[in-house]
């Protein structure tokens, strides 16, 4: 039997079914939620709900942003985002401040204890993210990156940087 041009085999000599569109979304979603749900187990040791944590690594990033604002940046609804803050807030991790320039703005930072949650997210993120790749090679996980990052340009209509192309 001669092999047809296109005809994919895998290391066995087995032809390989085709990739259906229609698994991507199942398979890609379901990814994300173990992903998501080990980080979650992971930051729990560090009293964090899920969500929580982007909110800390966004502070720590830009510290003195609204409610309104932090909602936008992580991609949430305001009142989402002022519940999260509330228990953020109840549980020592946020404060509301008073802008100087306008009182009628309140201004969201880390308390100490929010400033010292950021090493332990960073520690559960790299501990679950090694997790994830275990057996990956270096080229394979440099093309995962690559890939999700073009599905997620690609889902928001962004065209493709030069330089992402690395």
């Amino acid at each position: 039997m001669s092999k047809k041009k296109g005809d994919k085999k895998d290391k066995a000599g087995k032809k390989k079914d085709p990739v259906s569109l229609s698994e991507l979304s199942p398979v890609l979603t379901q990814a994300a939620r173990s992903l998501r749900t080990t980080l979650s187990r992971n930051l729990a040791e560090a009293g964090l709900y899920a969500g929580q944590d982007g909110v800390i690594l966004q502070l720590d990033t830009e510290p003195g942003l609204t409610p309104g604002q932090l909602a936008q940046r992580l991609g949430v609804k305001a009142p989402t985002m002022t519940r999260t803050i509330g228990r953020m807030e109840a549980q020592g991790f946020l404060e509301r401040r008073s802008d100087g320039a306008d009182a009628r703005l309140t201004k969201i930072y880390l308390s100490e204890t929010g400033r010292q949650s950021v090493e332990r997210i960073h520690q559960a993120i790299t501990d679950c993210s090694a997790q994830a790749i275990q057996g990956f090679s270096d080229k394979e996980l440099r093309n995962l990156v690559k890939l999700l990052k073009t599905l997620d340009r690609n889902l928001h209509g962004i065209e493709a940087d030069d330089e992402d192309d690395d």
